[in-house]
C-alpha cells in the first residue's frame, strides 16, 4: 500500500525533457502503448478491426454500439470492467488463428500510422526494449516485435477454451494488465535488474513507472505520427476491407454508409455489363467514378494484324476492365484464378491461368492473334506503393508490348483481400463514393529491348517493372505472390484446381 502511494505522489518530467542524444544503447526501457508510444489514447479501432476481420459483421456494430456505456464505465466506474467488456465483445467464441492473423495482416497498416514521433525518439535509442500493456498481448505483439523492435512484450493474456481452439472471452490469471498489476509483472519479467527508463500516459501508469530508475509522462498534446518509413519495418503487404482508422465516429459513418455503397455498386457492376466501352467512360461519369487517362493508348489493330501486349501492374480485380474502358474497345485479360459467376459478369473475355508453363504460353498467344491483351505479371494486387517481382514468360511471346502504370484511390473500402471472400471485390471498389482511377499508357518498347532485339525475358520483365514504378513513384521489389499469401494467410497463394482438389479430397 506504501508504495502505491509514493508512486502516486511521484511527480514524472513530460517525455520532451529526456534526452535522445546519449547512448542508451546497453539500456532499458519499459513503455505502455496507447497514448505513450501511440498518439491514440484509446485501443477501440483496434478491437473494432479484430472483431470484424476476425469475427462479424453482427460483432463489430455490436462493439460500436456498446462505445457509451463501456467508455462510461471507463471514466466514472472502472477501467478494468471496461477493457473487460472490449474483450468479451471482440473475442468470445473466435478462432484463435483468426485472430493471430488479424494481428499480423490487418493492425500493423494502422498501428504504423499511429506511432507518436517524440515517444518513438526515446523508446528507439534503447538497447533492450519492453511494452507494457492493457491491450490483449495477441493484438499488439506481432506489431510490437517487428515494426517497433521490443524485445518484452507484457499484456492481458486471453482464455482459450479447452483444446485451445477459440477465445472464451474472459482474461486469464490476474486480469488486465493495469495500474499495480503492471508493477508486479516488470518486477516479475525483470527481477534486480528493473529498467532504466518507464514512459506511461494514464495515472494508472505512475505504479510501473515508479520501479523504474527514471520516468516521464507523455502529454496529451497533439503530435505528428512517424513517418512509415521511419519505423524498422515498412509495410507492403496488408489485408481487410477498411481504409481508414475506425475510431467511433468514422466506424458509425462507414456502417451507415454500407447499404447506399452496396446499391450503388450493384449498380455500377452491373449497368456497365452491357454499355461498350467506348460509352462506358461517359457512364463512369454519370456514376461518380473518376477516370483519368494519361499518355497515349495504343491504336485498334488492323486486319490481319496480331493485338498488343499491354502489361500493367496490379491494383484491383478491375485493372483489365478499366483498361478496355479507357482504351475504348474490347481486349481480353488472363488472370491467375477466376470464378465461374465472376467470368461471366465479366465485360471482358477472362481467361484463367492454370500455372502450366506451356500451356499458359499456348493461351496467351491464342489471344494476343484476337486481339489486344491485358496482363498483370506481378501475380497478384499490392495496396501499397511497392512494385512486386514480373513475371518474364510474357517477355518470350511477343515484342509488341505496351507498358501501362495503374494507380487507384480507395477512400473508404479496399477492393481488395486475401483472407475475405474474393467474389466481393469489385462491389467493393465500386461500393467507394468516388473510386478514381488513373491510366497512364506509356511508349510501346522499342525492338532493342525485346527478347527479338536479344534480351532476356527476365531483362525485359526487370524493364518494365523500372519503368511503371518509375512512372508511379513505386518502389521495385523482388517479392512475389508467394511472399504476400505467406504473410497475410499462411498459404503459399496457390489456387488448387479441379485435380489438385480431387487428390485432396481423396487423401
Amino acid at each position: 500500500m506504501g508504495s502505491g502511494g509514493a508512486a502516486r505522489r511521484r511527480h514524472f518530467d513530460p517525455i520532451t525533457k529526456c534526452s535522445t542524444v546519449e547512448p542508451r544503447t546497453t539500456q532499458t526501457v519499459a513503455a505502455n502503448l496507447d497514448g505513450t508510444l501511440l498518439i491514440s489514447p484509446t485501443a477501440f479501432p483496434y478491437y473494432l478491426l479484430v472483431s470484424l476481420e476476425a469475427g462479424s459483421l453482427i460483432r463489430a456494430l455490436t462493439l460500436l454500439l456498446s462505445v457509451p456505456f463501456i467508455y462510461f464505465t471507463y471514466i466514472f466506474l472502472s477501467e478494468n470492467i471496461a477493457i473487460k467488456a472490449f474483450v468479451f465483445i471482440t473475442f468470445a467464441r473466435v478462432r484463435v488463428r483468426d485472430v493471430e492473423m488479424v494481428a499480423r495482416s490487418v493492425l500493423p497498416r494502422f498501428y504504423a500510422e499511429d506511432v507518436r514521433q517524440d515517444t518513438w525518439a526515446v523508446f528507439s535509442s534503447f538497447g533492450r526494449r519492453c511494452i507494457v500493456t492493457a491491450n490483449p498481448r495477441i493484438m499488439v505483439e506481432w506489431f510490437v516485435k517487428e515494426f517497433l523492435g521490443a524485445d518484452v512484450v507484457i499484456g492481458t493474456e486471453l482464455e482459450c477454451s479447452r483444446n485451445g481452439e477459440r477465445f472464451t472471452g474472459f482474461v486469464k490469471g490476474k486480469g488486465v494488465m493495469v495500474g499495480e498489476k503492471k508493477r508486479e509483472a516488470i518486477v516479475k519479467e525483470f527481477g534486480d535488474a528493473l529498467p532504466d527508463l518507464g514512459i506511461g500516459d494514464p495515472v494508472t501508469d505512475h505504479e510501473f513507472m515508479a520501479v523504474c530508475k527514471q520516468g516521464y509522462m507523455v502529454p496529451r498534446t497533439r503530435c505528428d505520427p512517424v513517418p512509415r518509413n521511419k519505423l524498422l519495418k515498412q509495410v507492403i503487404f496488408h489485408d481487410g476491407r477498411l481504409v481508414q482508422r475506425p475510431t467511433p465516429f468514422v466506424a458509425l459513418l462507414t456502417f451507415l454508409w454500407l447499404p447506399i455503397g452496396f446499391c450503388i455498386s450493384l449498380f455500377r457492376v452491373y449497368i456497365n455489363i452491357m454499355i461498350p466501352e467506348k460509352i462506358a467512360r461517359y457512364n463512369y461519369m454519370i456514376q461518380g467514378i473518376k477516370l483519368v487517362i494519361k499518355g497515349t493508348p495504343p491504336p485498334p489493330l488492323k486486319k490481319g494484324q496480331g493485338g498488343v501486349l499491354l502489361v500493367c501492374n496490379h491494383r484491383t480485380v478491375l485493372d483489365p476492365v478499366i483498361i478496355a474502358v479507357a482504351l475504348g474497345r474490347k481486349v481480353s485479360c488472363v488472370t491467375y484464378s477466376i470464378s465461374k459467376f465472376s467470368e461471366l459478369i465479366s465485360p471482358i473475355k477472362a481467361v484463367a491461368l492454370s500455372r502450366e508453363r506451356e500451356r499458359d504460353a499456348a493461351n496467351i498467344k491464342k489471344l494476343l492473334e484476337e486481339g489486344d491483351l491485358v496482363i498483370c505479371p506481378e501475380g497478384t494486387t499490392c495496396r501499397e506503393p511497392f512494385l512486386l517481382r514480373f513475371s518474364a514468360l510474357f517477355a518470350e511471346l511477343t515484342d509488341r508490348i505496351v507498358p501501362v502504370a495503374i494507380n487507384m484511390k480507395q477512400g473508404v473500402f479496399y477492393g481488395t483481400t486475401v483472407r475475405g471472400h474474393k467474389l466481393l471485390d469489385p462491389y467493393f471498389v465500386f461500393m467507394n463514393p468516388r473510386p478514381t482511377y488513373e491510366v497512364t499508357f506509356l511508349d510501346q518498347l522499342p525492338a532493342e529491348i525485346t527478347c527479338k532485339g536479344g534480351k532476356s525475358p527476365i531483362e525485359v520483365a526487370n524493364h518494365i517493372q523500372r519503368v511503371i514504378g518509375d512512372t508511379l513513384g513505386f518502389k521495385c521489389t523482388n517479392l512475389t505472390r508467394k511472399d504476400k499469401y505467406a504473410m497475410l494467410a499462411g498459404t503459399d497463394g496457390r489456387v488448387a484446381n479441379k485435380k489438385e482438389s480431387e487428390k485432396e479430397k481423396y487423401k
